[in-house]
């Protein structure tokens, strides 16, 4: 194990979790953030190529905490229908990704971070409505998505709003989907030959670090005023997916 963090320093592995811990703690309260803020830091630590299956093997352990935290506010009948029609379509997602370059990569990460956040606004400010049969279509499309993105959850958190939950509720239903189609992907970049040891041993020290925060969030849920640090959020997004543009660019 200690030589899968031999290109990595002490102070990186600090950074890294700090990351982990802030963005579980954001994540519990909005519903959304690892994705989006931990590709910033693991970036120029690891390169592009292991970001997405790093994220999906943490998020098993910090959307699994998340789930349990909010347990008693699960949607099933809206997460079964996602699941439903998402699944097949997320393993071509998982699939496509293993085939891109660093480049290509780190081209479709920040593309998809930087639309996420007016995307997410434009349906919330149209009242955008979702009943099942709507949910499942737009749940295979986004299924695409979140196989070979990071940063995708925070499109299904605006499905799931669309669909009529509120609240706690979307995070807690968010929080079960991301679980299991975090098995989903992690079995396909398994099969591909990217989940690395090196991948294995930063996902456990970022889901290690975040387990604790999706508890003292559901404390902070009812307190802490959400749109003030989500237009925050929303800013971090846009300009971190940006960075990634043009990092690509020059790649």
């Amino acid at each position: 194990m200690l030589s899968a963090f031999a290109n990595i320093s002490i102070l990186q592995l600090l950074l890294i979790a700090g990351m982990g811990v802030l963005t579980s703690l954001i994540g519990g309260v909005a519903g959304y953030g690892t994705g989006a803020l931990m590709p910033l830091v693991l970036l120029p630590i690891v390169g592009p190529e292991p970001i997405v299956p790093i994220i999906a093997i943490s998020a098993l352990m910090t959307n699994a905490s998340r789930a349990t935290a909010f347990r008693k506010l699960i949607a099933w009948r809206p997460a079964l229908i996602v699941l439903g029609a998402a699944t097949p379509t997320c393993v071509l997602g998982a699939y496509g990704y293993t085939r891109l370059s660093g480049a290509g990569v780190m081209t479709l990460i920040g593309t998809m971070l930087a639309l996420s956040v007016p995307l997410r606004r434009m349906l919330k400010s149209r009242g955008f409505h979702l009943d099942d049969g709507r949910l499942g279509a737009a749940s295979v499309a986004w299924g695409v998505l979140v196989g070979g993105t990071s940063g995708a959850g925070v499109i299904l958190l605006s499905m799931l709003m669309a669909a009529g939950l509120e609240g706690a509720a979307v995070i807690a239903t968010d929080a079960v989907i991301s679980v299991a189609l975090g098995i989903v992907k992690i079995a396909v970049f398994g099969l591909a030959g990217v989940v690395t040891a090196q991948v294995i041993a930063v996902a456990l020290v970022i889901g290690l670090a975040a387990f604790p925060g999706a508890f003292v969030a559901r404390a902070l849920v009812a307190r802490l005023p959400i749109h003030i640090h989500t237009a925050m959020l929303d800013v971090v997004v846009i300009v971190g997916g940006a960075v990634m543009i043009l990092g690509a660019l020059r790649h």
